[in-house]
């Protein structure tokens, strides 16, 4: 049952590598993209104007933050997200599931829903299907999450049956919920842990109820890498070529190439910010820590192959200072390079499987291996 506000045109593909235009509300995306992450509603330390100067075409913010605060009815009375945020293009949000992960710790999951207590206020909240649905719609966001269960890692096999099984009862529930589908599209989530017949299966199952797109959900959670990339991809092989895949939650720069390459489109993850708030940056020359002592003295840029605000303006040893003295420039500008960083690395795999050069995505993926690995192991961060 897709709707009319989403579509999605493949123009290229290169291998299973894909080029292609999703259409939405509020603007084109072109995939692969990567969404920088705006939990609360902000991408920390980030303006909307400088995510758009930085090449993003789309933000993912996330359903139950802005449910618990400022609350879904508050927005809605200002004018929708988009306006409470100041940014104009597209927004997805997540449905709140991977709280269902990540707060584990503070939650009680049932067959009804979720009931998380809030580490805001510690206010107990019952999240379900339904909930989940009509805060996006409050939002008024292009893309809504469907809700789901999102297992951490290892879990066994029976536990990932009855989970996967819940996620599709919820997702069926969510598609019932929808009262606004013609200004949000509704996006679903394969999950099946890491077994290949439960993940072959739910994609297929998902797929038959014809949403506006698909994310692949329930990795970085735990696997190792290559079974990450493998279930990614065996999820991939079954999802409808005239759809959107999105992969939730990933990652380094190798990993959103490896997807890429595997058939995916669409990509989240915190790590470029939350990286660069901890004095990390993704570059030409490797993953570098600006707390480390061998850049006291450097009067190199932060990245010599990079013409972002910040490797135009700031030298290592600069950087470093900043770190050190916990200078909120320091972070700003790292998390502004290491966005730059991402946005530049989609846009060249864009350009190289339009243009059907396999030479073009082997350097890219070399170099993005390099970018992910740290410079400085070994050394001290004195």
């Amino acid at each position: 049952m897709a709707t009319p506000c989403c579509s999605f045109e493949l123009q290229g593909q290169l291998g299973k590598a894909r080029a292609g235009t999703l259409t939405l509300p509020h603007g084109t995306v072109q995939t692969p993209a990567f969404m920088p992450v705006g939990t609360r509603g902000t991408v920390r330390g980030i303006s909307s104007g400088e995510l758009s100067d930085l090449g993003a075409q789309m933000v993912l913010a996330n359903t139950y933050h802005l449910w618990v605060r400022p609350t879904a009815p508050l927005i809605e009375r200002l004018g929708g997200l988009h306006k409470f945020m100041g940014w104009s293009g597209p927004i997805l949000t997540d449905s709140g599931g991977y709280q269902v992960f990540s707060m584990r710790d503070r939650n009680k999951v049932s067959e009804k829903g979720v009931r998380i207590r809030s580490p805001e206020d510690g206010n107990w909240r019952l999240l379900t299907p339904e909930v989940a649905i009509e805060v996006q719609e409050q939002l008024g966001v292009d893309v809504a999450m469907a809700f789901d269960e999102c297992l951490e890692q290892p879990a066994d096999r029976e536990r990932t049956i009855k989970s996967t099984d819940r996620t599709t009862r919820w997702l069926k529930r969510c598609i019932a919920a929808r009262r606004h589908p013609e200004r949000t599209a509704l996006f679903g989530i394969v999950q099946g842990g890491l077994y290949d017949d439960l993940r072959a299966a739910h994609a297929q199952e998902i797929a038959e109820l014809d949403l506006d797109g698909y994310a692949i959900g329930g990795l970085s959670v735990g696997e190792v890498k290559h079974r990450m990339h493998a279930m990614t991809e065996l999820a991939a092989d079954h999802l409808p070529t005239h759809k959107v895949r999105y992969l939730m939650g990933v990652g380094h720069p190798i990993d959103i190439v490896e997807a890429v390459l595997r058939g995916v489109d669409l990509f989240d993850c915190v790590l470029p910010t939350r990286s660069g708030r901890h004095g990390q940056a993704y570059t030409s020359v490797g993953r570098t820590n600006f707390r480390n002592r061998r850049w006291a003295e450097s009067d190199e840029p932060i990245d010599p192959n990079c013409d972002c605000l910040a490797c135009r303006t700031t030298s290592r040893a600069y950087m470093r200072h900043l770190i050190k003295c916990d200078e909120l420039l320091g972070r700003r500008l790292l998390s502004h390079h290491n966005l730059h960083y991402y946005q530049r690395l989609v846009r060249r795999l864009r350009t190289a499987i339009l243009a059907n050069d396999e030479q073009a995505i082997a350097d890219i993926r070399v170099e993005a291996a390099r970018a992910t690995a740290p410079v400085e192991k070994g050394q001290g961060a004195g």
